[in-house]
């Protein structure tokens, strides 16, 4: 199914390992400064070798992750052990989990949906 190679571009990898949706959200990822490789701030275009260690911002968390193999082509959530090692820390993990937490908001039963006006409170509250 999924296609080794010798050289593949960063934003592609990530799509194909599934941590973006789309090829694009991976580029704007790249240009904006949230993946890494080696320390290093990367273009979209940055080829990816094996033994790399990618770092990336994403879900208020950083993930990092090690390039074990090298593919073409989107693969199932069961094949991306393969092709990437997490490296990721388990506190990283905890903080999405309190982050979500604090978020979430809880309304009495019967109340309905929040107006415009209260939704602007809540996210002033929020953040």
């Amino acid at each position: 199914m999924s296609e080794t190679t010798k050289n593949i571009r960063i934003d592609k990898w990530l799509w194909a390992i599934r941590i973006y949706k789309t090829r694009s959200q991976a580029s704007q990822a790249c240009k904006s400064g949230k993946v890494l490789i080696d320390n290093v701030c990367v273009k979209p275009s940055r080829e990816v070798k094996i033994d790399d260690v990618i770092t990336l911002k994403k879900d208020h968390i950083t993930r990092t992750f090690k390039v074990i193999g090298l593919l073409k082509n989107r693969v199932g959530a069961k094949l991306v052990p393969d092709f990437a090692l997490d490296l990721t820390p388990k506190e990283e993990y905890e903080k999405r989990k309190i982050i979500n937490k604090v978020n979430f908001e809880n309304r009495d039963r019967g109340l309905g949906r929040p107006t415009k006006k209260q939704k602007r409170q809540l996210d002033k509250f929020k953040f």
